[in-house]
């Protein structure tokens, strides 16, 4: 019998066992269905689900059901934009929920959601991006109501690492709750209930576009009574945290048909000054446990009213703090008789209206006490300011009385002594003359040392604000090895420092050295401080490329005794700079450089990823040897260059690419020409393997002896490739003329063409030569020889035409002296003929005068012939 019974217990066991393995298989596509059909009937946007699943075995004896990946994606006027994202969401529901009718109502019991994402924005025209509700007759939605498929009887909810997008582009605020978790328990099947509430999260704010909350850390423990049918959520015990503040508040929210019904009050429970510290950012709070303090600060406020379209609560906001004091007990430094009397307000409900005012904020570091007050209004419309700074900062005790983190120390005093008077729209029109500054700021000794470990000093540096500008009167700085010394005009700083408008100015600057490096961003000091070896040339990243500054609109007229750039010194560097538009344009710039001067002008641009420049440079009188071996570009330009002494004059017009790091040409983008003419040169041709291969080509030719003092040449290059326009070298009385083209790659295919005098080709030329007449003689005065270069400069390879030309001229002169001695044998025959006292006997008189010149014919072949074979066997 008991075998029976744990035999029968065991079938059961399994049955049950199977059940809830397969069960989800025979409810899955009707819970999937349900939740869609849920979705897809209240909603006018587009629905999309990775994955579904429904399991009775994870929470039992509750089913779960699991959806991966729900995203909505609005449609017009939104379209394709992400309202919401829920990376895993789960619902639990009684087991018996699943035996329920196709069309009943199943209870939700408890829901989490995990990894979401939600985006409300509101458009230009007000509208938001939330209202995807489908649009019905009001008794059709009240009926879908009653006949919904889900019925949200929840005991408890969750909610995990959710983000909180909220943009309003009419008001230009942008606010960003992330890393929200909150978790409530509560029984909502009444229509009133206590809801216990645990949250917390991260808070940023921005407003026309300044940031006034940057990721605070804030925490709300509180018990809400909600009053469902009345649609109001009452605070009954409530304790929050924001930073380290801690807040205590009361009231209700209401909503409303035309919005919210707002009354809070709130205030710090206590009045320590501690709670002031509390609002520092946690990442530069450290031990603020152990800080001792002293004095008062407190918090309190309310908010009243209703929020509408139209409308906002009247709420105040007022911060006090009287005769206080902080010390860390590591620093030497304590931070004295601190005051702050600040109120932010409105009386009115309308946006407009808001206003801040700090009547006094001031505290003392040793000695020196500094003092600001500020009254802002009309924030929203036209944000009038009126503020006053006035005192003394010593920077370098800053850090003896706060922990700042600093990797290096600071130091400078800061003096100032300034009222200003502006609204924004004034700013924004540029309409200065609504602007009123008084007042001076000086600072001195400032000392700093940047993440590379770059030494940045600021000696002197004063500052005048007059009604519409800043007058920089002095700015004595060192930066690395480079000092710098400028005065000038700035024309709309405001615009710069409120309104993200372009800094306007005007300056002189002057220095003894600047050193280009010291401007840009290496790799060495985050090397040295994480105990890696130091390299030594700067890591290219998105980051540390050259950039010049979208915001600078100004005219900088500059003088430098000494720029280095790379290995070159450039002396006494003068001329105008104008930066705008993420671009410098160079005018009238000369310096003085390999012993002579260059004249440029043109703009350098970092607008877009690549660098790009243009330029125009004129060299007067440089050196030739110093030029083209410091100067990598040149050298690409006009390799052959290596083999003159002397100087040059050149026009040169070029433009292409710049490294992004160390702002050098890239040379493969290089394109432009050069017009250069030779000054006291000469050629060393030993330097150059491709003039020695060519002087042993053709060996009458002395290259060291080529004259070319005063030489003129012009080229064009691009893609890598340099063309060179034929020019002529004068030899003695020998003409050679170079052309063709060689490449960045060392690739060399020049043309030569010679005009070789014919003493140049030895005795037995001139020996035919002489043997001709006069006039005949003057025809050949010289003989042309063809020849090419190829291969590389390293490894050239030179071919004539030398043999063959001469060989050509030799049958030209033995062409000629044949037809001279038919001439000569001609008139000798009609002489003999001629005469009547010839003697017979010593010559055989032919029959006719034409056997006569036959025979003086072949006389003159044969010694044309004979002499011919002589010089060519002597020549070989």
């Amino acid at each position: 019998m008991k075998k029976k019974i744990l035999i029968g217990l065991g079938i059961l066991t399994l049955f049950i066992f199977g059940l809830l393995i397969t069960a989800p298989f025979l409810f899955k596509g009707k819970i999937q269905e349900m939740v869609l059909k849920t979705i897809n009937d209240n909603m006018n946007a587009n629905i999309a689900i990775e994955s579904f699943d429904l399991s009775l075995l994870k929470n039992f004896p509750q089913a779960t059901v699991t959806i991966q990946g729900l995203s909505i994606i609005n449609q017009a006027p939104f379209e394709g934009d992400t309202l919401m994202y829920l990376g895993k969401t789960e619902l639990k529901l009684s087991v018996k929920e699943l035996f329920k009718g196709k069309d009943e109502t199943l209870e939700i019991s408890s829901f989490d959601v995990f990894n979401s994402q939600i985006f409300i924005k509101f458009n230009k025209d007000g509208i938001g991006n939330f209202d995807i509700a489908l649009k019905e007759e009001e008794e059709d939605l009240e009926d879908d109501m009653k006949t919904s498929l889900f019925s949200m009887q929840v005991q408890r909810y969750g909610i995990e690492n959710m983000t909180l997008v909220y943009e309003d582009a009419v008001s230009n605020t942008k606010a960003i709750i992330a890393n929200l978790n909150h978790e409530g328990t509560g029984d909502f099947s009444g229509s009133k209930l206590d809801l216990e509430t645990h949250s917390e999260a991260l808070i940023s704010f921005d407003m026309d576009n300044t940031n006034y909350l940057n990721q605070v850390n804030m925490r709300l423990d509180a018990i809400l009574g909600l009053d469902l049918e009345n649609s109001k959520f009452t605070f009954k015990e409530n304790k929050a945290l924001i930073q380290q503040l801690p807040l205590k508040f009361e009231g209700s929210i209401q909503l409303l048909e035309e919005g919210q019904k707002i009354q809070l009050r709130f205030e710090t429970p206590t009045s320590d000054f501690t709670n002031f510290l509390g609002l520092i950012p946690s990442a530069y709070s450290e031990g603020l446990d152990k800080i001792k303090t002293t004095g008062t600060f407190a918090v309190k406020g309310k908010v009243e009213g209703i929020y509408s379209d139209n409308t906002i609560p009247t709420f105040l906001l007022d911060l006090q703090s009287k005769n206080a004091s902080f010390k860390f007990p590591d620093l030497p430094k304590a931070v004295e008789q601190i005051v702050i009397n600040t109120q932010i307000f409105n009386e009115t409900g309308l946006v407009k209206d808001i206003v801040v005012d700090i009547k006094e904020f001031s505290f003392k570091i040793d000695q020196d006490v500094f003092n600001a007050q500020a009254k802002v209004t009309n924030l929203v419309e036209n944000a009038f300011v009126h503020a006053a700074l006035k005192g003394i900062v010593n920077l370098g005790n800053l850090s003896k009385a706060y922990p700042m983190k600093l990797d290096f120390p600071l130091s400078g005093v800061l003096k100032a002594d300034i009222t200003t008077q502006f609204d924004m729209l004034a700013v924004e029109k540029e309409q200065y003359q609504n602007v009123k500054n008084t007042g001076t700021m000086h600072l001195s000794n400032f000392n700093y040392t940047d993440e590379t470990g770059k030494a940045i000093r600021i000696h002197e540096t004063k500052v005048t604000f007059n009604p519409s500008t800043l007058l920089i009167n002095k700015f004595d700085a060192t930066i690395g090895k480079s000092d710098l010394q400028a005065t000038g005009i700035l024309d709309n700083f405001y615009g710069y420092l409120f309104n993200d408008q372009k800094l306007k100015g005007n300056f002189k600057m002057t220095s003894n050295q600047l050193l280009v490096s010291d401007f840009l961003t290496t790799e060495t000091a985050k090397a040295t401080k994480s105990g890696e070896e130091p390299k030594t040339e700067p890591v290219k990243t998105a980051n540390t490329g050259m950039k010049i500054p979208a915001f600078l609109d100004c005219t900088i007229t500059a003088k430098a005794k000494s720029v280095i750039y790379d290995n070159l010194n450039l002396q006494d560097v003068s001329g105008k700079m104008i930066i705008k538009d993420e671009k410098v344009t160079l005018s009238q710039m000369k310096t003085s450089i390999f012993e002579g001067q260059i004249n440029f002008d043109g703009h350098v641009s970092t607008k877009t990823a690549t660098p790009t420049f243009d330029m125009n440079l004129g060299l007067n009188k440089i050196d030739i040897p110093l030029a083209f071996t410091q100067l990598e570009m040149l050298g690409k330009i006009a390799p052959i260059a290596n083999v003159l002494v002397g100087r040059m004059n050149a026009n040169i017009q070029l433009k292409g690419s710049l490294d992004a790091l160390e702002m050098t040409p890239n040379l493969n983008t290089l394109s432009g020409d050069l017009f250069g003419q030779l000054l006291e040169a000469s050629i060393k041709s030993g330097n150059s393997k491709m003039l020695t291969a060519l002087d042993g080509s053709i060996p009458f030719l002395d290259l060291s002896k080529l004259n070319v003092n005063n030489l003129k040449t012009s080229l064009t290059f691009a893609d890598g490739k340099v063309n060179i326009k034929p020019f002529d070298i004068k030899y003695q009385d020998l003409k050679l003329q170079i052309g063709g083209t060689h490449g960045f790659d060392q690739k060399v295919n020049y043309n030569l063409t010679l005009d070789v005098p014919i003493q140049y080709l030895g005795t037995e030329v001139n020996n035919l030569l002489a043997k001709l007449s006069p006039a005949d003689a003057k025809k050949i005065e010289s003989m042309p020889v063809s020849g090419r270069i190829t291969g590389t400069f390293e490894q050239p390879k030179v071919s004539t035409d030398m043999k063959q030309a001469t060989t050509q001229l030799v049958n030209q002169l033995v062409a000629q002296q044949k037809q001279a001695l038919i001439n000569k044998g001609t008139n000798a025959l009609g002489n003999l003929i001629n005469k009547n006292n010839a003697d017979t006997t010593k010559i055989k008189i032919p029959i006719t005068q034409e056997e006569a010149k036959e025979q003086v014919k072949e006389k003159a072949k044969n010694e044309v012939k004979n002499r011919l074979n002589n010089l060519l066997k002597k020549n070989n």
